[in-house]
């Protein structure tokens, strides 16, 4: 058999390519040497026609389009992927899909690089040989690269989690809205007056300010979303139904980087200095733990990092068996474009994707 890791190149194809993650992952395939022939970006018909650098004229999701591709990155939404992921999988594709579309379809993985990859062997294939893959939440996915080593050390048996997300979560509207309004205020301050503030993109004004809310509240339920699906997400990937999961999700005046306040309530002892040498170790984390000299994780550091940085390590001393710590990363990353173009080299790595051909015969 060839060695297809260096001899093919894939027909790549990336669905929300104009939007803040698509773009990112057009810049990581092509920084990360993902062995593509071809990389074509796909947006909605109001940026169809328009030119990427780099990537050329962008595309407009049809029929006639999805052919030929051995690999398609959504980042279009729920909606975009309920009726397009089936058909790149119909036509061979893998589908790497970062809506909540999937997630929590039994017969779909969600993957995590660092935590869970062997669920890959659950794929369930077209006859063409496609499949989907499932991306999982930004705030979610963060948190289970820390608490994975710490489940396989001492087993997780309850988390209480707040997190501080970052309004490039929402989307390139919210990012544009906290910068509007930041110099609303500021401007209105050196004036002496009160800012007039009308919010569009959140319910109340966000700059300078905390919202009890990120995501949205459906109909009868008095959680969000996003606080559903870390509940959901990380019982699935770290594959044990019986965790339990508290959370509150807010969002915050931050660009870029999530921030994340987890109680772990394990179900055998493990202390806070065996929990620190467990994360330096484990893949996609680094510890930065030096609370006496303020060194901690932010935000602002994590911003444009693929690490999950982790600190504030201590003991719950209200329970003899939790730990506190404090999690961050840069949402847009390895919250969502690094962990899918991860999955695009893992499916590669294991001979999962079913097309390419030689790179030097490419034209």
């Amino acid at each position: 058999m060839s060695d297809r890791r260096t001899t093919e190149g894939y027909r790549v194809a990336v669905i929300g390519a104009t939007g803040q993650v698509g773009r990112l992952m057009l810049t990581l395939l092509r920084e990360r040497s993902f062995p593509a022939r071809e990389i074509v970006p796909f947006a909605s018909e109001r940026s169809a026609g328009s030119e990427l650098a780099g990537f050329g004229r962008v595309q407009a999701l049809s029929e006639q389009a999805l052919e030929g591709f051995d690999v398609a990155l959504f980042s279009a939404g729920g909606s975009v992927s309920g009726q397009w992921a089936p058909r790149f999988a119909d036509a061979g594709a893998i589908v790497i899909d970062n809506s909540s579309r999937w997630r929590m379809d039994p017969a779909i993985p969600l993957i995590v690089a660092e935590v869970n990859a062997a669920a890959l062997a659950t794929l369930r294939r077209s006859p063409a040989g496609g499949a989907i893959i499932a991306n999982p939440n930004c705030s979610t996915m963060q948190m289970v690269v820390a608490l994975a080593p710490i489940h396989a050390a001492a087993g997780i048996e309850r988390l209480v989690i707040a997190t501080y997300q970052a309004v490039s979560g929402t989307g390139k509207r919210a990012v544009a809205e906290l910068e509007a309004q930041a110099r609303a205020v500021l401007e209105a301050r050196s004036a002496g007056r009160q800012a007039q503030i009308a919010p569009e993109v959140y319910p109340h004004q966000i700059a300078f300010n905390v919202l009890p809310q990120a995501g949205s509240f459906p109909e009868g339920d008095d959680h969000t979303d996003e606080e559903r699906k870390l509940m959901g997400e990380t019982r699935k990937i770290l594959g044990d139904e019986s965790i339990r999961v508290s959370a509150t999700c807010a969002r915050v005046p931050v660009f870029i980087g999530h921030s994340e306040a987890v109680n772990v309530q394990t179900r055998e002892a493990i202390s806070p200095q065996d929990a620190r040498e467990l994360l330096a170790a484990a893949p996609g984390v680094r510890v930065l733990d030096d609370p006496g000299r303020a060194e901690y994780p932010l935000a602002s550091a994590a911003a444009g990092r693929d690490e999950v940085l982790v600190g504030r390590l201590r003991r719950d001393p209200s329970h003899e068996r939790a730990l506190d710590m404090w999690i961050v990363a840069d949402n847009l990353r390895k919250g969502a474009a690094t962990n899918a173009v991860q999955i695009a080299e893992l499916a590669h790595e294991r001979g999962l994707i079913q097309g390419g051909r030689p790179l030097a015969a490419a034209g």
